[in-house]
């Protein structure tokens, strides 16, 4: 990964933070130079006024530039439906896009078509939110990341709930002050954006600055033209985030971090270090660094850089003495223009990075010096994996010699209750509970992640693809990326590839998913073989893709692209009569084809399953097929919005778990997997568009696991010891009647007992990965499986019906919280009945109720249907459990008391202890 050094801890550091009223915070880093101050870099995240909608009067004069009349929006439809043409509008008055196109000049490689910056500034009037004097007090103060539509509420009607029935469109604005010393003078001044939900401008004292589009993209902004040095600027950012922009929630507001960065005046580029392992062994590894320097003077400048690699330990921590160096290298560079330095070091008996179990994500940092006229100007940070990646046909993916099964889910961008307000601390759940399934992958689906997500699949080893557009020049919805892609596809993907490209675990770039460009032959291929073209001028050491839902193997489409990734495909996509003679995708189970016509290249399913079930809710009849659509009485319930988590149904294109896995144990060459997808998420809520979010994933929006994370569990992790009863076993009024009980298993055949009687021991068949007793008949009592591997006791498991609920219990995933304002505690709430067993069916209204030095953030239960808002301390369980989200409070330390309540049940009291953070992140 590429970061910027912190700042020494000298004077002019130290005075720079506090001008800053006080409201940044100092990263910590690198012991002080001795000759000059290099980087600071201090987040900004405090101090922050926020407003929705424009002032009286602004009447079109802020617009990025026109945009199609959308004259009507609809909620549900088909997911795979065929993108349509772009509607094109040009502009009968004056935009922004001028002014704001230059931002991408950095990332457009050809010179002759960089965009000329407008000689004077735009005429916008007299827009009261960027004087300096305009009094914002009445504003509420924020802390970023802020997404400002998580708190709701939900839209109960009307249309938008592909887009999570919650208001993320709109206009908003940020100000804060921002008080630059007069000893920053000829320095330059950076405002970074990890991210803004979108069409971003940047305003300073008044002046425009640039902006960015694309809200999923980081970015930067050269503030030094326009800074006020030893005086006070006026800092406003404005979105303006479209209606019908987005297939899911995409969220609103300064959703990731933002940070001001202050460099001498010739530096490390942004993103400018490149590290490559192009030679590595046991014994040895060759490193090379590539370093590019901006020089902002109008002289010819001499330069040296100097690294040294040090290792890092598992909390990124740097080792006092580094293993390897690059010695000084001189060099010139003309006024205004940019230059780099490329050299390289051995590391003698490297510690690879790669995916566990059975390797260990072991990472380095390069630190680059760079001195001008034998001073030091900058110091620059580059974290680093060595490992080698190869792309095998017959195999698929191999990591430092280990054949690795990629074991993959598709991950939105949004962290449920929290929105997509970024947050290290939710992030890493997310990813341990994926772990605990036997996760060994994300894709990135559709977008560009925060950094720090990376930072974290780093450190943890997980294996990623890194994608970057959902649509092209073809629209998905009427005003989505495809409005500019034609001039920003360039610098947007360049932007990501630079960001990202030392991250080791990014292994695959993906410029596309399911693009309508798939539909237009030739033309369609011609578009992607640019994108690969660009991502092989800035990362020539990783392949590209784009993933394919009806592009079929006789197309030029694929060919386009190094990797085969088929969404869909590979088991066949509506193959059942009822879709005989329809106009909605048909596809034959495909990987066989794709593989014939390209057996050089790796083939895998970048989407699979997109299976649906609700939580804890199981409907009858049972379906006796493998896989089946949703349909009501079939797996479905339309009037109560309910899908049965037997497991067994899934959208119409798509698949069930079994049948996936047999389609991928018939065809041994296909590299793994991506299911649709790991956690639900906000938004596009196939099949009932009435509810908040997604049924599709293998766990719920709260984070608690479906019963499908056990059917992963037992193939994913075939060596741990695991059996898992479904459902459960509190039926009143179904006594005497059919019941089927499931188990999945990572034993190879199991006994089921009702009240001690046997009801047969079953052995898995060929391409069978559940055992199903259809023809239990219901009876309350215990239900219980023993499970046997290759003959020997593997695993036994026990559902019990229980009483009628009778207290409460919390359970907090962890009982320390950091108090600096980010880190979280994640408290369950259990329902128990008097014997203090779990009642799985439930619904307890229950208050939650926060003293002591931490805050409620949010609560949810998982329920796609809920749309009591996120904030809420009151709410109902869902399936005998829910969820409340505790930070602790900035600066705070102390206990914090979080109690629950509900009418007629006994309560329950946790305790938390809120300290200063220790590795809280």
């Amino acid at each position: 990964m590429t970061t910027e050094s912190p700042p020494p801890a000298r004077h002019r550091a130290r005075r720079f933070a506090a001008l800053l009223l006080g409201l940044a915070t100092l990263a910590s880093g690198l012991p002080a130079a001795a000759e000059v101050a290099p980087r600071e870099r201090i987040r900004l995240d405090q101090g922050w006024r926020f407003h929705r909608g424009d002032p009286t009067g602004v009447d079109g004069r802020l617009d990025y530039d026109a945009r199609p009349q959308v004259q009507a929006s609809a909620d549900g439809k088909d997911a795979d439906s065929r993108p349509d043409a772009a509607v094109r509008v040009q502009a009968d008055r004056p935009v922004l896009k001028p002014w704001i196109l230059p931002t991408a000049n950095r990332f457009i490689r050809a010179p002759a078509q960089r965009h000329v910056p407008p000689a004077t500034q735009p005429d916008v009037g007299d827009i009261p939110f960027l004087r300096a004097g305009y009094d914002d007090s009445a504003w509420p103060q924020v802390t970023l990341p802020h997404d400002w539509a998580i708190a709701g509420p939900f839209l109960a009607d009307g249309p938008y709930g592909g887009m999570g029935r919650l208001t993320s469109w709109g206009i908003g604005w940020y100000r804060r002050q921002l008080d630059i010393p007069a000893d920053q003078r000829g320095r330059r001044i950076f405002l970074n954006l990890d991210g803004a939900m979108s069409y971003a401008t940047v305003w300073l004292n008044g002046r425009l600055v640039g902006g960015w589009p694309y809200g999923y993209n980081s970015w930067r902004v050269d503030l030094t033209p326009y800074v006020e040095f030893g005086g006070n600027n006026t800092l406003a950012i404005r979105l303006d985030n479209p209606p019908d922009s987005a297939r899911w929630y995409p969220g609103g507001g300064l959703y990731r971090d933002v940070w001001l960065v202050s460099t001498a005046p010739v530096h490390v580029a942004q993103w400018g270090t490149t590290v490559t392992t192009p030679q590595v062994s046991a014994e040895a590894a060759d490193v090379h660094l590539r370093v590019e320097v901006d020089n902002t003077t109008d002289r010819m400048v001499k330069v040296a850089v100097e690294s040294e690699f040090y290792e890092l330990d598992a909390d990124g921590r740097r080792g006092a003495a580094p293993v390897a160096r690059i010695p000084r290298i001189g060099f010139q560079i003309v006024p205004g223009g940019s230059s780099a330095a490329a050299s390289g070091a051995t590391i003698a008996r490297p510690r690879l990075w790669g995916p566990p179990p059975n390797q260990q994500p072991h990472r380095y940092v390069a630190v680059t010096t760079l001195r001008q006229d034998g001073q030091v100007v900058d110091r620059y940070e580059t974290r680093f994996g060595i490992r080698q990646v190869g792309w095998d046909p017959d195999r698929g993916v191999v990591v430092n010699g280990e054949h690795i099964v990629l074991k993959g889910v598709n991950q939105h961008h949004d962290l449920g209750a929290l929105g997509v307000a970024f947050n290290v601390r939710a992030a890493r759940r997310q990813l341990e509970i994926l772990r605990g399934m036997g996760a060994n992958a994300i894709r990135l689906a559709h977008n560009p992640p925060d950094p720090q997500l990376l930072e974290l699949t780093d450190a943890m080893g997980f294996l990623v693809i890194d994608e970057i557009f959902d649509s092209w020049e073809k629209k998905k919805t009427p005003l989505d990326f495809h409005l500019v892609f034609p001039e920003w596809h360039e610098a947007d993907l360049r932007a990501m590839l630079r960001r990202d490209r030392n991250h080791p675990s990014v292994i695959l770039w993906s410029v596309g998913n399911e693009v309508g460009e798939q539909y237009d032959g030739e033309a369609g291929a011609a578009i992607g073989r640019r994108l690969v073209q660009i991502v092989r001028e800035e990362d020539p050491t990783r392949p590209a893709t784009a993933s394919m839902n009806w592009a079929k193997a006789d197309m030029p489409f694929p060919a386009a692209f190094d990797v085969i990734n088929l969404n869909y495909q590979g088991e066949g996509i509506r193959q059942e009569p009822e879709f005989e003679g329809t106009e909605r995708i048909r596809t034959p189970p495909s990987y066989p084809a794709f593989r014939t016509a390209f057996p050089d290249k790796v083939v895998f399913g970048s989407e699979t399953a997109s299976a649906l079930s609700t939580r804890g809710t199981y409907l009858f009849p049972v379906s006796a097929a493998q896989s089946a659509p949703v349909r009501d009485h079939n797996g479905g319930d339309s009037r109560r919005r309910l899908v049965s988590a037997y497991e067994l149904h899934a959208v119409d294109f798509g698949s069930s778990a079994d049948k996936v896995f047999a389609t991928l144990d018939r065809h041994p060459y296909v590299a793994g997997e991506f299911v649709w997808n790991g956690f639900d998420y906000l938004g596009e809520p196939t099949p009932y568009y009435e509810s908040r979010s997604s049924y599709s994933g293998i766990i719920d929006l709260a984070g608690f696991p479906k019963d499908r994370y056990w059917l992963y569990q037992s193939r994913w992790r075939p060596e741990l010891p695991m059996a898992h009863i479904l459902p459960h076993w509190n039926w009143p009024g179904r006594e005497g009647q059919v019941t089927p009980v499931h188990v999945f298993t990572s034993g190879d055949e199991a006994e089921l007992f009702v009240n001690g009687i046997s009801q047969g021991r079953k052995k898995k068949g060929a391409y069978e990965y559940r055992l199903r007793w259809d023809e239990v008949v219901y009876q309350p009592g215990t239900l219980r499986v023993q499970a046997w591997r290759d003959g020997r006791p593997w695993a036994s498991a026990t559902v019990e019906t229980t009483g009628a609920p009778a207290r409460l219990a919390l359970e907090a995933d962890r009982s320390r919280v950091g108090n600096d304002g980010r880190d979280l505690s994640f408290i369950t709430l259990r329902v128990l009945d008097a014997k203090g067993r779990a009642v799985p069916d439930a619904d307890t209204r229950v208050r939650f109720r926060i003293d002591g030095a931490a805050e409620l953030v949010a609560t949810d239960n998982g329920d796609p249907r809920d749309l009591t808002a996120f904030p809420s301390a009151e709410r109902n369980a869902f399936g005998g459990l829910a969820l409340a989200i505790v930070r602790g409070l900035p600066g705070r330390s102390g206990t914090a008391r979080v109690s629950v309540e509900a009418d007629g049940l006994e309560g329950a009291v946790l305790e938390l202890r809120v300290a200063p953070a220790v590795d809280a992140h």
